[in-house]
């Protein structure tokens, strides 16, 4: 057993004090990820700062029709929630795809951005690992990698980002409001996660003492559709092997807005320009979602076990896309 302190934070204001005074000091919400890694012996916090009672648990209508939504609203409210139902099914169904319902109930908006790796190697405290211990080699490129990352990878770490919200969340161009010791900031959620780099150990911008306060949807314009597929091994319970979130707007037969983001293929959720570039303008045929999806996919690194991965994405890209076209 490794001791380690608990606070219960009365305030934003408090629990950032409190975390900037402690080094190494983490925020407990749901703890679905959090609690595990302590267990494992992968996180070892001498503090934990408890948030879930902040009050955070709320999805707000914006004047502009956006959606705010609190980083401790849990996981089945916030897919239940008729705003993001109706106007956001992408965000619902991406929720829905994650976990079990029990997890759901307890699991954060906030966490669940802040869920770390599920590598093997990452978990295993008795294996190298650069994103748990800088320096010590990646045996996944190697090993078993057959889960991990295509796109974005480097020499030092090709863990994949498990969240299956935040692929949505990429996709609808949402915000990451923060509130740390030198007070508030916003980061769009497409920059918020990182590419490994050689500091794989940095999984997203978040800096010393920051707490996730919100997650700012911009409104939901007419016309758009929205999709969210997650390929896996097995129907439920299970990480993506490849995911994709698509909005798409067409009128005349042509593409007058596309968004798309992949889960399981990066470090961090994909947000696919080059595919967006070829679909804007372009007719709304499964040929033109082909031409995109190669133009994105071209970038892609597979290594020796994970290469399935690519036609995956270019054949769940395809049926997604012509779904959301024929609905158009």
């Amino acid at each position: 057993m490794k001791p380690f302190g608990y606070v219960r934070a009365g305030s934003v204001a408090h629990a950032v004090q409190v975390a900037a005074e402690r080094p190494g000091a983490r925020f407990l919400g749901g703890g679905t990820n959090l609690v595990d890694l302590m267990k494992l012996g992968v996180e070892s916090p001498p503090l934990l700062i408890d948030v879930s009672r902040l009050p955070l648990d709320r999805i707000e209508e914006l004047p502009d029709g956006g959606l705010r939504i609190g980083a401790m609203v849990r996981n089945s409210d916030l897919a239940a929630a008729p705003a993001v139902r109706d106007r956001y099914p992408v965000l619902s169904q991406a929720v829905l795809a994650g976990a079990s319902g029990q997890l759901r109930n307890t699991a954060t908006t906030g966490g669940n951005l802040l869920q770390r790796t599920r590598c093997l190697y990452f978990q295993d405290v008795t294996k190298p690992c650069n994103k748990r211990a800088p320096g010590t080699g990646c045996p996944a490129r190697e090993g078993a990698h057959r889960d991990l990352a295509v796109l974005g990878h480097s020499e030092h770490c090709i863990a994949t980002q498990p969240s299956d919200l935040a692929v949505a969340l990429a996709a609808l161009d949402a915000t990451v409001h923060l509130h740390g010791p030198d007070g508030e900031r916003s980061v769009p959620v497409t920059t918020f996660h990182r590419l490994p780099g050689d500091r794989p150990d940095r999984d997203t911008v978040i800096r010393t003492g920051e707490l996730i306060t919100a997650v700012e949807l911009p409104p939901a314009l007419p016309g758009l559709h929205m999709r969210y597929r997650k390929a896996r091994d097995r129907s439920s319970f299970a990480f993506a092997l490849v995911s994709v979130a698509a909005v798409l707007a067409v009128r005349d037969g042509a593409v007058r807005h596309a968004a798309l983001a992949y889960g399981g293929l990066a470090h961090r959720p994909w947000r696919a320009r080059a595919a967006e570039a070829v679909l804007h303008g372009a007719s709304a045929t499964e040929d033109t979602f082909a031409r995109a999806a190669d133009a994105e996919l071209a970038a892609a690194r597979p290594l020796r076990d994970n290469g399935f991965k690519v036609a995956l994405a270019r054949g769940l890209t395809v049926g997604v896309l012509a779904d959301l076209a024929a609905r158009a």
